[in-house]
């Protein structure tokens, strides 16, 4: 069971402009509580109790909103020099992270829940014997604010594929994974996708996914963080 999480809070955020000019994403309120707290509660509540963040774009409102967090405790992964998109990012901060599994999580990444909370589901589901990684994905057709051709198939034993040019599949990635350690051995450098240890992931059998069976929010926009607060109003209505 997963104890330590990264979570990614170090971009830009220049498709949510105007509102990240004055405070960055992971501040971004969502229905009058920043996107990052979301996160970090939805983690607790999961059994979580230690977070790696990383900060680079205005580290210093981040690092100073995180100061009081308990449950999980938070530790800063420092990003200021240079920014290492999610693969380098979460390479920086393994020595924090720990010897055991780790979840991986988005600080944009909101959801409604159908059933079984996401994060104990893929709990439930991982598989350290088989699994290096373990995605939550959303069936396309149970977004908002997406309208894209999805990224992956999967089986019915989970395991997973990339969507080929041209194609439309019916899972789109939704901003939370679980990863052994092992996933990072013999990883670049520097500045990298998370994608590129997916991908080798997958054509070794050892990446496998989790269907999320609520509806999954894509916020990266200002408008987009109208309609999912709208969502969730009428949800908690």
């Amino acid at each position: 069971m997963p104890k330590t999480a990264m979570v990614l809070a170090a971009g830009l955020g220049t498709r949510m402009r105007p509102l990240t000019d004055t405070v960055p994403k992971p501040l971004v309120p969502l229905s009058g509580k920043p996107l990052l707290d979301h996160v970090l509660a939805r983690l607790a509540a999961a059994g979580v109790t230690r977070a790696v963040v990383n900060v680079h774009h205005m580290a210093d409102r981040i690092e100073d909103h995180v100061a009081g967090c308990a449950i999980p405790a938070i530790e800063i992964s420092d990003e200021r020099d240079v920014l290492l998109d999610t693969g380098g990012g979460v390479v920086r901060a393994l020595p924090g992270l720990g010897p055991e599994p780790f979840f991986i999580h988005n600080s944009d990444s909101v959801w409604i829940e159908g059933g079984m909370p996401c994060l104990e589901k893929m709990i439930a589901a991982w598989d350290p014997e088989i699994m290096d990684t373990l995605l939550l994905l959303a069936p396309v057709t149970q977004t908002l604010g997406y309208s894209g051709a999805g990224d992956f198939v999967m089986d019915a034993h989970g395991l997973l594929r990339r969507r080929q040019e041209g194609e439309n599949v019916p899972f789109v990635f939704a901003g939370v994974s679980i990863a052994h350690p092992r996933l990072f051995r013999n990883a670049p450098e520097g500045k990298f996708s998370l994608n590129l240890l997916w991908d080798r992931a997958i054509s070794n059998a050892r990446a496998y996914g989790v269907r999320h069976e609520g509806v999954w929010m894509h916020v990266g926009t200002p408008e987009a963080v109208r309609e999912a607060e709208e969502r969730l109003r009428r949800e908690h209505a």
